[in-house]
């Protein structure tokens, strides 16, 4: 009876130990993440009408989504034969990225995906030296500076990636659509700070940014979970 008792227990522990292979684990660094734009300081350097300068800090809240909230100031001018346009202003987006790599082959440095940013500007422009003709001679006057505000909506595809420890480098593509800007259609702004070309509704921009993480957490990822087959009869 003791054998017969051995035997069934002994072929239970080998059905146990064949039909369940061990999951596959890996520990992913989250990070907070700082940078700093270069793309904004190049072209100021290239079209001496717009000088700026943007920053991002990001958070992971997990091993594919990341919280960020990017910033910048921005100053621009142009001028044609009748008139010297002026304009200044912050900007905010807030938004998410989403990682669309596998966390295996991300390790918590690389990234390729998608965000989506909702943008906020508070801006002044002003308009000097406006020449009107009109039938009788050629009136100069000036429209004061006043402050305003837009609001907008992008989506970011991108890339970035670590280059040393804790140091990363990435590219971002910004696609715009202006929602609201309460100017007026009167005074719709010429460029709006964070968004661009405010003549259309629809805008597009680059960043290259220089990146600092900060790891704060290590989570555990299931990169393949335990397979459990038929017992043998």
């Amino acid at each position: 009876m003791k054998t017969i008792s051995g035997y069934f227990i002994s072929v239970f522990l080998l059905i146990k130990v064949v039909s369940t292979s061990a999951q596959d684990t890996l520990n992913i660094p989250l990070s907070i993440r700082m940078g700093v734009d270069l793309a904004n300081p190049v072209m100021s350097l290239l079209n001496k009408d717009v000088t700026g300068f943007e920053a991002f800090t990001a958070i992971d809240l997990s091993e594919k989504v990341a919280a960020v909230l990017e910033a910048g100031h921005l100053d621009f001018k142009y001028s044609q034969y009748n008139y010297n346009y002026f304009a200044k202003g912050t900007f905010f987006r807030l938004g998410i990225d989403i990682n669309s790599m596998k966390p295996k082959s991300a390790i918590g440095k690389y990234y390729a995906g998608i965000g989506v940013r909702y943008g906020l500007t508070f801006f002044s422009q002003e308009v000097k030296n406006l020449e009107h003709v009109n039938y009788w001679n050629t009136v100069t006057t000036d429209i004061p500076l006043h402050n305003y505000s837009a609001h907008f909506i992008e989506v970011n595809p991108g890339i970035r990636s670590e280059v040393f420890k804790n140091f990363s480098m990435g590219w971002t593509i910004r696609l715009r659509m202006l929602l609201y800007t309460n100017t007026g259609n009167d005074l719709r702004p010429v460029y709006l700070p964070g968004f661009g070309n405010a003549g259309k509704t629809f805008s597009k921009g680059f960043n290259y940014y220089l990146i600092w993480n900060i790891p704060y957490k290590n989570k555990t990822v299931i990169t393949r979970p335990p397979v459990i087959d038929e017992p043998v009869q």
